[in-house]
């Protein structure tokens, strides 16, 4: 957890000046053998990050519920999936030459302001993405 400024397509969907730092987040998941599947990049406004941002446990219900607790709850989410080669990088932690999936995750509240984006690289070859939609 630190505090960034972040790169320019997370500042232009937070609607933030250039220079303005936000609370970042870095997060790797395993699977339940130990093998890294996910990496996780959050970026908060800092206007709307408490003290729980800086703590490497956010609590029962994650960063949504300490955003809810603050009267920031997401009330709805955009995604952007893209697939792309692993960098070098990736492709020695995921072990793998597979595709990743390259995800931006924007939440929103209920007046519209983003609240958060999150970057996520998944591991392709150990995911599935579904999605439902009303008609």
């Amino acid at each position: 957890m630190d505090k960034t400024v972040p790169p320019d397509d997370v500042r232009r969907i937070l609607g933030l000046a250039p220079g303005v730092p936000v609370a970042c987040r870095r997060r790797r998941y395993a699977d339940t053998s130990g093998n890294p599947v996910e990496l996780a990049t959050s970026f908060v406004p800092l206007e709307v990050a408490g003290e729980w941002v800086w703590r490497t446990d956010t609590g029962p219900g994650g960063i949504y519920a300490r955003l809810a607790d603050q009267g920031w709850a997401p009330a709805r989410f955009r995604e952007e999936v893209r697939t792309r080669p692993p960098t070098a990088s990736e492709a020695e932690l995921f072990r793998t030459q597979h595709a990743v999936a390259d995800v931006v995750r924007t939440a929103f509240a209920d007046d519209g302001s983003p609240v958060e984006v999150a970057r996520l690289v998944l591991a392709g070859h150990r995911h599935v993405l579904s999605y439902a939609y009303s008609a």
